[in-house]
């Protein structure tokens, strides 16, 4: 009887630790999991043009810049400064694979996003992936506005990831 009384309490404390931990969890107080240590610790990236599907290559095309997406990552990343981008894989302690895809729902409802994966050259390991939205949009111009806003989220997920405080628009840090 002793013992199932030890068993008893060992269960009883055992869900009322899993009950806290799911609490933590759905009020955001999880730890935060670590990210991977390559990423703060690289100095050299290679940036690889991922591209896009078949109807995000044509609306670039369309747009009268098919490398549009490549050349404003490089051009962001390159003004950010914190990695020295080279030219040669081999020569990279990560490489950032940019690409921008137009997913399609059930509905029919387009869902652009710009995706960057962070790859371990050296093990070929995927070690982040990073996904953000670009709004629609009918006119060029509301668009490229839109595609800007993608970017720049982009570049502020990456600095975060990369362990450099990222200012807000006021000058507060995140």
């Amino acid at each position: 009887m002793l013992r199932s009384i030890k068993q008893g309490i060992v269960c009883i404390a055992l869900v009322l630790a899993s009950a806290m931990v799911l609490r933590a969890q759905q009020q955001g107080n999880a730890p935060a999991a670590p990210v991977p240590e390559q990423i703060s610790a690289a100095k050299k990236v290679f940036i690889s043009n991922g591209g896009g599907d078949a109807v995000s290559a044509d609306f670039f095309k369309s747009q009268g810049n098919p490398n549009k997406l490549y050349d404003e990552f490089y051009a962001a990343m390159k003004s950010w400064g914190r990695y020295e981008l080279v030219a040669v894989p081999a020569n990279a302690d990560l490489v950032f694979a940019i690409n921008y895809a137009i997913l399609i729902t059930r509905a029919v409802v387009a869902l652009p996003l710009i995706r960057l994966t962070i790859i371990d050259p050296k093990t070929r390991i995927t070690l982040w992936s990073i996904a953000e939205p670009v709004q629609d949009a009918m006119r060029k111009g509301t668009w490229n506005k839109n595609f800007a806003q993608g970017m720049t989220n982009l570049m502020v997920d990456i600095k975060r990831i990369a362990g450099q405080p990222v200012a807000t628009p006021h000058g507060a840090k995140k």
